[in-house]
């Protein structure tokens, strides 16, 4: 009863930061989607050919809200998927908070939060090449009123509803969604228990490196927070961490198989561009040895 308690608890808390994110999110979509011509938004869309930059520094800041916020803004094609995956990859969510509260040197904190950001950007510029001389390309334009239409929040033909009901609206159906399965995935994860993590990772380095890029990619506070505690008390390597947490983007994989549902191979194929960036970096650590 008080794991569920606990469960229900992280999930509120977890779900509330989440609101101001995706509201303003939301709010400019809404705009856009109002009174912004479609020429204009392509305009957009071209300057957001730098955005793997700006993403993982946006990232980078201690809050897993801008993953959520990608996520939205990704499925109604305002960023590229290499923006995408460098704010997934540079998102820090539970990272500095307990390296805060375990009195970690400010210089390592750092050191892990820049190295997070550039192969995050790395990463993003990387795949957004790869995208863009691909078929996959043309496939996956999006626009701003497809994720309107989903959700049924208004679109430019409906003056009569207010652009700030509308996005609260649609905020309200993404923060029920995250907070229903934020709290099953809290029971899963505490119920796993640390130990059985810790007993795979040390038998081996290279297995470790694949499980805890698979453990990053479970779309919940928890995950990072093992993964972290796991790094601290020295069950867990520098690339195994590395790996582990470039793909800890909180909540943003949920958000984005909720709003960008239409498009669920789309979402998978994603989810194993990131699990595969996680594991490339965890690998080269490993190999080479690299510890903060």
């Amino acid at each position: 009863m008080d794991l569920f308690l606990d469960a229900l608890l992280d999930a509120c808390i977890d779900t509330v930061k989440l609101v101001p994110f995706l509201f303003v999110t939301y709010l400019l979509m809404e705009i856009l989607e109002r009174h912004t011509s479609d020429k204009q938004v392509h305009m957009m869309t071209e300057v957001g050919k730098f955005g793997p930059l700006i993403g993982s520094a946006v990232g980078a800041v201690p809050q897993c809200g801008f993953s959520a916020a990608a996520s939205s803004l990704y499925s109604g094609g305002l960023i590229s998927v290499g923006t995408l995956i460098a704010v997934f990859a540079s998102t820090s969510d539970e990272m500095l908070p307990i390296f805060i509260s375990e009195q970690v040197p400010v210089a390592k904190m750092a050191a892990i939060v820049v190295t997070k950001a550039v192969l995050g950007m790395i990463s993003g510029f990387g795949i957004d090449f790869i995208v863009r001389h691909t078929r996959y390309y043309k496939k996956s334009e999006k626009h701003i009123r497809d994720i309107c239409e989903r959700e049924h929040c208004g679109s430019a033909e409906d003056e009569h509803t207010n652009v700030f009901v509308a996005a609260l609206k649609h905020t309200l159906q993404i923060v029920v969604f995250v907070f229903i399965l934020t709290v099953i995935l809290t029971l899963i994860v505490e119920n796993f228990g640390k130990e059985a993590v810790a007993s795979v990772i040390a038998g081996s380095p290279i297995l470790g490196v694949f499980l805890s890029t698979l453990i990053g990619l479970i779309p919940n506070c928890a995950a990072s927070v093992l993964i972290t505690q796991l790094y601290i008390e020295g069950l867990m390597s520098a690339g195994q961490m590395i790996a582990g947490l470039l793909v800890g983007a909180g909540v943003g994989l949920m958000v984005l198989f909720r709003t960008n549902r239409n498009h669920m191979k789309e979402n998978i194929v994603i989810t194993i561009m990131l699990y595969i960036v996680g594991v490339f970096w965890g690998l080269i650590f490993e190999g080479l040895h690299i510890a903060f």
